[in-house]
């Protein structure tokens, strides 16, 4: 395994149009989203402006709206998580749709494998090295993962290859714990090497049909020569 390195930082325009799509997600599944929001900004901001007007220190007015901008993250780390599991529970890809919309430098490919039974196994590129995660019937995936691992290993050299199976029984992950559990994974390579890795990989795939993002169809047919169920 390669030495674990220091997170290199997202900018600040990256950073921020996370934190927009997200924000726009959660406002337009959670009715009480908003509302939340205009409370965690205004009790700072009254508060702050109290203090002001009582001790005549405009010390408080800054320290208002830093307070009011804490507030709001916290409002939206909370209500989008809930957002995002509730219109993902139970769909078919929900994996998938949890992991393209998680914040930082996270390469997802939706459906590298799959079946007719609705079975997937999506590939994720980042700071760990490359992460598989699985959703379906675990006798199917453990055979897929192990087909995926096995292209893999042309190309990954020593980069580390994690997998994951989304479910609630054993050592499955559940999907409300799949974000936290990638989150979770040790930094093992640098930025460079993430996107060096990216490209190999794409070349790889290179003759495989494109998958939409988000929730996959539960007609969706396979493409030939894709992995089928026994």
């Amino acid at each position: 395994m390669a030495k674990a390195q220091q997170p290199e930082k997202v900018s600040l325009r990256d950073r921020l149009k996370q934190i927009g799509m997200v924000f726009a997600f959660t406002a337009k599944r959670d009715k009480l989203f908003v509302p939340l929001v205009v409370v965690a900004v205004l009790v700072p901001v009254v508060i702050a402006g109290l203090l002001v007007w009582l001790l005549g220190s405009w010390l408080w007015a800054p320290t208002g709206v830093l307070l009011a901008v804490l507030g709001v993250m916290i409002v939206l780390n909370l209500r989008s998580n809930t957002a995002m599991m509730s219109e993902a529970e139970g769909q078919p890809g929900a994996a998938a749709q949890i992991l393209e919309m998680m914040r930082g430098d996270w390469r997802v490919t939706p459906a590298v494998q799959l079946t007719t039974q609705n079975d997937f196994v999506h590939r994720v590129i980042g700071r760990p090295g490359v992460i598989l995660v699985a959703e379906g019937a675990p006798g199917r995936l453990k055979s897929m993962l192990a087909q995926e691992k096995k292209k893999l290993n042309r190309v990954v050299g020593d980069t580390p290859v994690y997998d994951f199976i989304v479910g609630n029984d054993g050592d499955e992950v559940p999907l409300r714990k799949l974000r936290m559990s990638m989150m979770k994974l040790p930094r093992n390579i640098t930025g460079k090497q993430v996107n060096a890795l990216e490209t190999r990989l794409t070349a790889l795939s290179a003759g495989r049909p494109a998958m939409p993002k988000g929730p996959i169809p539960k007609n969706m047919k396979p493409p030939r020569g894709a992995s089928r169920g026994r």
